[in-house]
């Protein structure tokens, strides 16, 4: 068996699985409850302005789950799915760990395989390298993780004291 082969099936699986679930916010696809339901999600998190973190949310993981499922544009993909991943564990899964009790435990294992994706690149089967792709390495990588982890400080550093109410009509 090839490490092409392995990378493949890394890709489509969490790549799949995620862009389904940013489809689910986009676009109300596979019982999901669409953007309102995505702004619904930002409220409770007190993220603000809220439609802004809401697309983002739906965003990161529908095109970043794409781009990794296909091999595209690495690691750009991955990099959308670790910032999804790092927002949903801090925000809704900490300090829990196991699934069964709403954890980080999933969101870790998408967030971890994302990243060994955007290390070792998409592989032989992927469109990068069928195109002739390449994105300068490491230094894609490397400002990608910054603008990741720089995002993710913002987004908790604007988000709202406990307690406050917010109207989403305003953000």
């Amino acid at each position: 068996m090839s490490i092409d082969l392995a990378l493949l099936i890394l890709r489509l699986m969490v790549g799949l699985v995620i862009a389904a679930h940013g489809a689910q916010k986009l676009f109300g696809w596979f019982g999901g409850g669409g953007l309102k339901g995505a702004i619904k999600m930002s409220e409770m998190l007190r993220l603000r302005p809220v439609r802004f973190w809401a697309l983002m949310s739906g965003l990161t993981e529908f095109v970043g789950g794409i781009l990794l499922a296909l091999g595209l544009l690495n690691p750009l993909g991955p990099l959308g799915v670790i910032a999804a991943m790092l927002m949903a564990i801090i925000t809704v899964h900490w300090p829990r760990f196991f699934n069964t009790n709403r954890g980080l435990e999933f969101p870790l294992v998408l967030l971890g395989m994302s990243l060994s994706a955007a290390i070792s690149g998409p592989g032989a089967y992927s469109l990068d390298a069928w195109l002739g792709l390449s994105l300068p390495e490491p230094l894609t990588l490397i400002v990608g993780l910054v603008l990741v982890v720089g995002g993710t400080v913002l987004a908790l550093a604007t988000r709202l004291p406990k307690g406050a109410a917010q109207d989403s009509a305003k953000a």
